[in-house]
């Protein structure tokens, strides 16, 4: 019969007279508790079912220890719990509350832990369109462009009248030698331009591109491809395109026009330009000195290219100027005057844009989309898609468990702090798991009221 021996404590500085001991017996604890939340956002959109349907195993089924839907759960729950590394999954391969939200407390065989390690879920990451000798699991990627705006279009109880979808590139600095890679003059390193499309909080498109090329560099495949699916489901809905400057291509403007998209887009500065607006900067430029306040007036004028652009259209000049320097600058829309005026068209509707910003920030730093470490592109997009799912999920459970509390228009990184990150003990029995939360959690009501919501929405 073995001995028991009794755990080595720890002594620390007495507190009131008490002695102060820790020790590593306090039985199987998990500091992600709060993931419960994730998997009933997920109940509720069944976001990581349809996610791992788009990947096809050829493994042999007798062999097979860990499921692909298993391992995309696990892949993306880390994500959004803030394990960005694969390498973090060894050890939580053994944590017992991602063990439940997988459904699979024990490992069917003996020297495997119930959940996969970094080894498995790399061979999930390197899969190909078509499985090889080597890499028995593939996946479909026009089926994960497709699932991203299918949970866009299941959000709405109703058909919004308009919608607006916002385009970005951004920068994904690299520090090997990946596949694709490029110094970018502009951001100074090199890196990856991915772009990604918005819909208010929504996340609908995140294309890896290399650097080498335009900012609008496919645009109009990937618009193309959303508008036709979105118009499946709302034919009549009416949407309007919105990006910066390096959109303002004829080929994006001419699709739109031609297939009845409206678009309000950043427009880089000139000499012809600025010489439209010349006398709305110097009418600016005596306000802001007679109150030392900036001052900006706005000019509302057609406008056409000297050779790439097909046809005159409509632009609207802002001339500003801030302690007494020029600020000058141009957007053009398909918008009417009758539709919006230039300065609300402006200020109103162009300079909101800039919340997409945030998005990007929310998938970039909380969400680790820049973790594009592999050697090739092909494994880099699957894993921005990874990171993208898991800021789907975490926008699901914002938007329907976090509707009426404070977190309602928090970052992905202040809901994983304050309400995934919660110590518990987990305690198995014959008849059932008790995860005891700590009771000194301060967003017990917002937990309450998240639980009910969502168990409400997965019905």
């Amino acid at each position: 019969m073995p001995t028991e021996c009794s755990a080595e404590l720890f002594e620390f500085a007495p507190v009131e007279g008490r002695r102060v001991v820790a020790g590593f017996d306090g039985g199987a604890i998990t500091t992600d508790a709060g993931a419960l939340l994730l998997g009933q956002a997920d109940r509720a959109i069944r976001l990581i079912e349809r996610f791992a349907a788009c990947f096809h195993d050829a493994r042999m089924a007798e062999l097979v220890e860990h499921q692909v839907s298993t391992l995309v759960l696990q892949r993306v729950f880390g994500i959004a719990l803030g394990y960005e590394d694969l390498n973090d999954h060894d050890e939580l391969r053994c944590d017992p509350v991602l063990a439940v939200l997988a459904g699979k407390l024990e490992a069917r065989r003996a020297d495997c832990a119930p959940l996969a390690g970094k080894s498995t879920l790399n061979r999930l990451e390197l899969s190909r369109p078509e499985p090889t000798r080597y890499h028995k699991v593939s996946h479909d990627p026009a089926a994960i462009e497709r699932l991203f705006v299918d949970v866009f279009l299941e959000a709405h109880r109703r058909v919004p009248e308009q919608i607006v979808l916002d385009l970005d590139a951004t920068d994904d600095p690299l520090h090997g030698h990946q596949e694709g890679r490029f110094f970018h003059g502009y951001y100074d390193c090199y890196c990856y331009l991915p772009l990604y499309v918005f819909c208010g909080r929504h996340l609908l498109a995140a294309k890896l591109r290399r650097s080498n090329t335009d900012a609008s560099a496919g645009a109009v495949e990937e618009i193309a491809r959303i508008i036709a699916q979105i118009r499946r489901r709302w034919p009549r809905v009416r949407i309007l395109l919105r990006g910066d400057s390096g959109f303002a291509r004829e080929a994006l403007m001419a699709w739109c026009e031609a297939n009845r998209v409206d678009y309000l887009l950043g427009l880089a500065r000139n000499e012809r330009l600025q010489a439209a607006i010349a006398a709305e900067l110097v009418a600016a430029s005596v306000e802001s000195l007679q109150t030392g306040k900036p001052a900006r007036r706005f000019k509302d004028f057609r406008y056409a290219t000297l050779d790439s652009w097909s046809r005159e259209r409509r632009v609207i000049g802002k001339a500003e100027v801030t302690g007494g320097e020029a600020n000058p600058r141009f957007v053009v829309t398909s918008l009417t005057p009758a539709e919006a005026s230039a300065r609300h068209l402006y200020e109103a509707i162009y300079c909101a844009r800039g919340e997409m910003e945030n998005r990007i920030k929310e998938c970039q730093l909380d969400l680790f989309a820049d973790r594009t470490s592999a050697a090739t592109m092909r494994a880099n997009q699957l894993r921005l898609w990874f990171a993208a799912m898991a800021y789907v999920l975490l926008c699901a459970l914002r938007r329907i468990g976090l509707a009426h509390t404070q977190f309602a228009q928090a970052t992905c990184g202040t809901i994983r702090l304050k309400l995934l990150k919660i110590g518990a003990l987990v305690r198995v029995s014959v008849r059932r798991i008790k995860i005891a939360m700590s009771s000194a959690c301060p967003y017990q009501n917002e937990f309450g009221l998240a639980h009910a919501l969502l168990a409400n929405a997965a019905r």
